[in-house]
């Protein structure tokens, strides 16, 4: 899908207050490990994920969805009453019922004739946020949309770390559950309009996406507990990022070395050198956050882009590919 009258006005983000680093679960973890024949260092080593941000237990994810929210909209310049859509992508949940949208919407004191929902698709959700706020503002639905996501992980890497520091913890409940510890927390904003309205803005050309929905049990979980096949996972989503990248360089015409910023899906250090790898990439283009923060699910992509404006690289010209993959799988 291409768009000829989209552009990003803003995009915030907002850090979570406590650090919990990867040597504070090793030291809950490690006789755990050391029965089961599991590197101590295999956070730090391997994952590369040296800590990782986290909310107090009980703060709702639409609390960080909201924060970030209210920065968006002071950033962009823009009236409460011009945004027409709110979108919200985070996994996390206050509730079953209602969305997660419809809080934030209120929180934020929106105006009753903006639309509000969730898109949930794993760490995809916040790019199919984008696309759809695009579709409406390219076709004159709405003036301004607001993408939002807020993630919690305090509870699902609280209740991993107890439930493996068990003593008839076998290593394959290790080694599947391992990646819940790896999630960090954060929240995320962007508000996008019209080009004719936003002359200055950053333009949102357009997006391809491919699926391969044979391998969704790869990685599948709950509120409190997450299952990964590490090693398929890393295989067959690499496979079908290649894929999806190859169709994208076609359809917008760019080379590799014609991209000046990539900003990527972050799992781990092993999958995100691995990806800069079979894409060709020169990792200087590619802004790495994983080491501090973890992998903060669908905020992953856009928290990164909003690091990237904070330094000063998102400048008028450069081109800047958004790169998401989530469980499912969807790139």
């Amino acid at each position: 899908m291409r768009f000829e009258n989209v552009a990003i006005a803003s995009i915030c983000h907002i850090e979570a207050p406590h650090v919990i680093h990867s040597s504070e679960l090793v030291k809950k973890l490690g006789a755990t490990m050391d029965r089961l024949g599991i590197r101590r260092d295999v956070f730090e080593k391997v994952a590369g994920i040296h800590s990782r941000r986290v909310f107090d237990r009980n703060t709702p994810p639409s609390d960080a969805a909201a924060q970030a929210g209210e920065l968006a909209i002071v950033d962009a310049g823009i009236e409460r009453s011009q945004i027409g859509i709110l979108i919200n992508t985070s996994v996390c949940r206050d509730f079953l019922e209602p969305s997660t949208a419809a809080i934030v919407h209120g929180k934020l004191g929106l105006g009753e004739d903006c639309l509000n929902f969730d898109v949930g698709n794993a760490c995809l959700a916040f790019l199919n946020g984008m696309d759809i706020a695009a579709r409406m503002i390219e076709r004159g639905d709405v003036q301004y949309a607001l993408i939002v996501d807020g993630e919690n992980s305090r509870q699902v890497c609280d209740d991993t770390v107890a439930r493996l520091a068990r003593d008839d913890t076998t290593e394959e409940e290790f080694r599947s559950q391992m990646a819940s510890m790896t999630l960090g927390s954060g929240g995320v904003a962007m508000v996008m309009g019209h080009i004719k309205d936003l002359p200055d803005g950053h333009r949102y050309l357009g997006s391809v996406a491919r699926a391969a929905t044979q391998f969704s049990k790869l990685c599948y979980g709950n509120i409190d507990r997450m299952f990964t096949d590490t090693k398929m996972l890393l295989i067959e989503g690499l496979k079908l990022a290649t894929k999806t990248y190859a169709v994208a360089r076609t359809m917008f015409g760019w080379t590799t070395e014609e991209i000046d910023e990539f900003v990527v899906h972050q799992v781990s250090r092993v999958h995100t050198e691995e990806l800069i790898r079979m894409l060709g990439i020169d990792s200087r283009k590619v802004l790495t956050i994983f080491a501090e923060f973890g992998n903060i699910g669908p905020a992953s992509v856009p928290f990164t882009l909003s690091k990237l404006n904070q330094l000063g690289r998102l400048t008028k010209g450069k081109r800047v590919a958004l790169f998401g993959i989530g469980s499912g799988l969807n790139c």
